[in-house]
């Protein structure tokens, strides 16, 4: 999701299949956030070294990355490549098949970056195109590819969103002063990365404290040459609140800003404060987990059954914390801002966390980005096997 914050670029010249791609995956981030169910693909068209087509997924019921890239190209596209972010899919869903779409266009050569995990594909596309005389590569910037698909490959595999969980905290480890105060621990540049995020995404979450403590909209703040296809996307707003402390005059449920937001609460919650903030706009959703409070595995899957593929946790410490002791966190996203400010002021971590070192949360596949003056470190969450949870 994140990935481009990180790469560098590749020489067209000396790697023109990487370059192409690369060319295809920038396209498919413009539908980051947009596309759900589906996943975001980005299609390029070349013949003679030229680009003649490209497109990304456009919104359901629209049309797939390739058949964009092929209204473009016209008839150009007889004995051209297609550079495409993900396997061109071979079954009827929304659309007719990309395969038989590159097919009766004449289309020579396919550079795939990673295949479909949804199991109505799988490897049935490629097979399809190599049996209609096409030349079939698979692999190329197969990583950034497997990390588009991210979200989609885990609610087609998991059944839940790829979930990121992102905070900003100062150097001792803090992300509010002992009074509460925390705006703002990060700087412009990383709050603006922080809104490209949720431009991205499908749906973003926070718990009830945040809500009640600072008001947020959870909306998407960006100009337009920083936002995705049509301007910047609003995603689903997710509250986790228990006890339905969220006013019904929060910011954050506006609805003129995103889809009505969902709240969940646990079966005790008052009657009169659902009807209260159903009346405000909010659809409410009762789960009780063993412990009594929110069923957060159960929320994790009525959002996959909601077509969610990406989402975003905003934090406070509480909650980010019980997503990690039920390992329902993906990767970490955390800025860390070169200011301390002591005290007792709240981690970005809570929860329960692990007894002994042996069973901590492992963070790997570090990326390292300076931002002005803070750091911005993106990690996959390793859980070990023995961890008392």
């Amino acid at each position: 999701m994140i990935a481009d914050l990180f790469q560098p670029d590749t020489d067209v010249a000396a790697a023109p299949d990487a370059a192409f791609m690369q060319l295809a995956l920038a396209y498919a981030r413009k539908a980051l956030g947009r596309v759900a169910p589906n996943p975001a693909v980005g299609a390029v068209i070349v013949r003679d070294s030229a680009v003649i087509g490209t497109g990304h997924t456009e919104p359901p019921p629209g049309r797939h990355a390739e058949v964009v890239a092929l209204a473009e190209a016209g008839d150009r596209a007889a004995g051209s490549t297609l550079y495409v972010t993900l396997e061109p899919c071979c079954h009827h869903g929304r659309t007719p098949p990309c395969v038989e779409a590159l097919i009766a266009a004449g289309v020579q050569r396919v550079v795939v970056a990673c295949a479909d995990p949804h199991p109505e594909v799988a490897g049935k596309g490629l097979e399809q195109l190599r049996a209609a005389g096409i030349e079939v590569s698979v692999g190329c910037r197969d990583e950034e590819g497997h990390e588009l698909i991210a979200g989609f490959a885990s609610r087609i595999q998991r059944g839940r969103p790829h979930v990121t969980a992102k905070y900003a905290m100062t150097l001792d480890g803090k992300i509010a002063t002992r009074t509460g105060h925390s705006r703002w621990i990060s700087g412009e540049e990383a709050r603006q990365v922080a809104h490209v995020l949720r431009d991205r995404i499908d749906a973003i979450m926070v718990g009830s404290n945040t809500v009640v403590v600072d008001n947020p909209r959870l909306t998407t703040r960006l100009p337009n040459d920083l936002a995705g296809a049509c301007g910047p996307h609003d995603p689903l707003r997710v509250i986790i609140d228990g006890r339905l402390r969220t006013p019904p005059d929060a910011d954050i449920l506006d609805s003129a800003r995103g889809p009505a937001p969902l709240i969940y609460c646990n079966e005790q919650a008052p009657d009169a404060a659902e009807r209260r903030l159903a009346d405000a706009g909010a659809r409410v959703v009762r789960t009780t987990g063993p412990s009594g409070h929110v069923d957060l595995p159960a929320v994790m899957a009525d959002l996959g059954a909601r077509e969610v593929n990406e989402l975003l946790v905003e934090g406070g410490g509480g909650l980010i914390g019980a997503l990690l002791d039920r390992k329902l966190v993906d990767h970490l996203l955390s800025f860390i801002a070169p200011v301390i400010v002591g005290g007792d002021g709240p981690p970005p971590v809570a929860g329960y966390g692990v007894a002994t070192m042996p069973e901590a949360w492992r963070l790997e596949d570090q990326r390292l980005r300076r931002l002005g003056g803070e750091l911005m470190l993106h990690s996959r969450l390793v859980y070990p096997e023995h961890a008392d949870v």
